[in-house]
């Protein structure tokens, strides 16, 4: 399927909000997903404490983001978003006032703490549902695809920064938990500055006329089997989210802080690039195919990763599986809201997103014990699989369900 290209996509005010906010998070929990596992590592944690407490913040932004996006139709989403920034300067504060491991496991539960590259709080599914609202439908996708290489690449660079405590403690001679602890301050101050950003939205920015009482309509049967697959795939990505990956070379590889930091730093870079590319696949072979076609030689990558015997070659494939692995995340987002009528994109965004939180939030604490028994990459092996397993599900129910834009590009002239 070929569709002639859009024209040039035009970033609005409130989308530009959206993407500035998106980019200081994303520098925020680049930042902090590499950083939380060396503090707790530092701090004298056990891996199984460490998959507990990641296990802790997913669980804890699944049950929020849950609960907003199903009330989110009755509330003004950008005071929503400036209540949740409030909430993470308060996460960073905490995280950095406590230091042992059950009052650090409820601030992980209650608070806004992202172990992953990615966005799994409960910003992620309001902003979704607030984006499509900035743009026409031709340029969803391509709008959804700069919201992630702004996500990729400022957390990249997030990860770069976690070099910083590293050098600190060498240069200076400070103790390493000192300047470690240090970024969750830090933290809280991206959270105030994501506060002021949020002020500038457009008040009631979303709301559509006439928008449904109930949250999900005509769409719930979709919606629902969307859900049930999305949250295969983080079932299997809760194995490898990347504070698990930094677990993981550093008890295999004995990876150094600054090479980690580098490693994920031009993964992110590789990610953000590969985002922009989807707009122009998916007009050429569609939503569903560009997913499912970028994804599984991702998968292969990550599962051969684990069996490399040095560093040098474990670093290759999960570079490859970065070039890959994320393409479908602007395409996913996009369906996803294509898909759904938009009185009910924010329980949508929820419905879809806070499932794979859940689902992703149970495997940390299995990833975690596993290394604790042994340091082969038994987490990269079964994320592969099972992500493979819901590529293949997805194409198989969902290749002939299109979005507008696809049964445009293919109706016959003068239907």
């Amino acid at each position: 399927m070929t569709v002639k290209g859009p024209d040039r996509l035009r970033v609005s005010h409130d989308a530009a909000v959206l993407l500035t906010a998106r980019g200081l998070r994303a520098f925020a929990d680049g930042l902090v997903s590499v950083v939380l596992p060396l503090y707790l590592l530092a701090r004298g944690f056990s891996p199984w404490r460490i998959g507990a407490l990641v296990t802790a913040t997913l669980l804890g932004s699944a049950a929020v983001s849950l609960g907003v996006g199903f009330r989110a139709h009755r509330f003004d989403r950008a005071a929503l978003l400036r209540t949740v920034a409030l909430a993470m300067a308060a996460t960073g504060l905490l995280f950095f006032a406590f230091t042992g491991f059950w009052p650090l496991l409820i601030v992980a539960t209650v608070g806004t703490l992202n172990p992953s590259s990615g966005d799994v709080s409960v910003f992620l599914p309001t902003e979704q549902a607030l984006l499509p609202s900035t743009v026409q439908d031709r340029h969803r996708t391509s709008l959804f695809a700069r919201y992630a290489f702004v996500g990729f690449g400022l957390a990249a660079i997030g990860s770069l920064a976690a070099v910083v405590p590293a050098q600190l403690h060498r240069w200076l001679g400070w103790p390493e938990v000192t300047v470690l602890r240090a970024t969750f301050a830090l933290y809280a101050a991206i959270g105030l500055a994501v506060w002021v950003t949020y002020r500038r939205l457009t008040p009631g920015l979303g709301r559509a006329e006439g928008e449904a009482r109930t949250p999900l309509g005509p769409s719930r049967a979709i919606v629902l089997r969307l859900s049930l697959l999305f949250s295969l795939d983080a079932f299997g990505g809760g194995f490898v989210v990347q504070a698990i990956l930094v677990l993981w070379l550093r008890q295999r590889h004995d990876l150094s802080t600054a090479t980690t930091g580098l490693l994920f730093f031009w993964a992110g870079l590789a990610s953000a690039a590969s985002a922009l590319s989807a707009p122009w696949l998916a007009r050429r072979i569609g939503l569903i195919r560009t997913m499912v076609f970028t994804h599984l030689p991702a998968n292969l990558f990550l599962v051969l990763a684990a069996f490399m015997p040095s560093a040098t070659g474990a670093v290759i494939f999960l570079l490859a599986r970065a070039v890959l692995s994320q393409m479908d995340v602007p395409a996913r987002t996009s369906y996803v809201m294509a898909v759904v009528t938009p009185a009910e994109r924010p329980a949508a965004a929820s419905a879809t997103n806070v499932p794979r939180s859940l689902a992703a939030a149970a495997t940390p604490f299995a990833a975690g014990w596993l290394l604790s028994v042994t340091s082969f990459g038994w987490p990269l092996v079964i994320a592969g699989v099972l992500k493979a397993v819901y590529d293949l599900i997805l194409l198989r129910m969902f290749r002939d369900l299109r979005p507008p834009e696809e049964q445009a590009a293919t109706r016959p002239s003068g239907a």
